[in-house]
């Protein structure tokens, strides 16, 4: 017999949603190891690379645990890039047992099945999101680094449904980049820009994981 299917994972952790439109709820936290991108800004670095091949029955039990734990239904998966992984059979799992899904990605695989919450997050330089992220975006989320630019904001609100908010998400809770994103925000606004939004990291001020 084959042996059972697994998923590397970095770490399973119970915490809040810090960012975007689910923000302030509790949430069961999979991030999943490896990503195809080495962003200078990453604030997960060590979910690169580092982690251990847990089984799916194991990965789904410890999830179990911690809901019961805190009454958590909602679980975001999360990485690095979840989508460099097959998590389709966990996804599947994770529904049969009741929970809530959340996908965050930085948008450059394709999600070819439907979750109940997916966060794209395109990154620079080219900020590029496949077809399959812009039609299933529950929203889109850019982290105002030192080189965000209106424009960049601007190219990609266009890639996305108007109904689809885009948050300005601050980097790292610095304090420069909260007033630089306030300065976009402003900008946007000018220019016309619909449903942008200014972010912050909620877990971050609490001085949660």
């Amino acid at each position: 017999m084959p042996p059972p299917p697994t998923l590397k994972i970095n770490e399973i952790f119970f915490s809040v949603e810090g960012e975007g439109g689910r923000q302030g709820q509790p949430t069961i936290f999979v991030r999943l190891s490896g990503c195809n991108l080495s962003c200078d800004f990453c604030d997960t670095k060590s979910a690169r690379e580092e982690g251990q091949e847990l089984s799916l029955e194991i990965i789904l039990s410890n999830l179990v645990e911690i809901k019961d734990k805190y009454k958590a239904d909602w679980v975001s998966i999360t990485g690095g890039e979840p989508l460099l992984q097959d998590i389709r059979p966990l996804v599947e799992k994770l529904k049969k047992a009741g929970f809530k899904i959340q996908i965050e990605t930085n948008g450059t695989k394709p999600v070819g099945f439907r979750v109940d919450w997916l966060t794209v997050s395109p990154k620079p330089p080219d900020f590029f999101s496949t077809r399959s992220c812009q039609q299933r975006a529950t929203e889109v989320k850019l982290v105002v680094t030192k080189k965000l630019n209106l424009a960049e904001v601007e190219k990609v609100r266009k890639k996305f449904a108007v109904k689809v908010a885009l948050w300005l998400q601050p980097e790292s809770n610095e304090a420069w980049s909260y007033r630089k994103a306030w300065r976009l925000f402003q900008q946007a606004a000018r220019i016309g820009l619909k449903n942008i939004r200014l972010g912050c990291q909620l877990h971050k001020i609490y001085g949660l994981k």
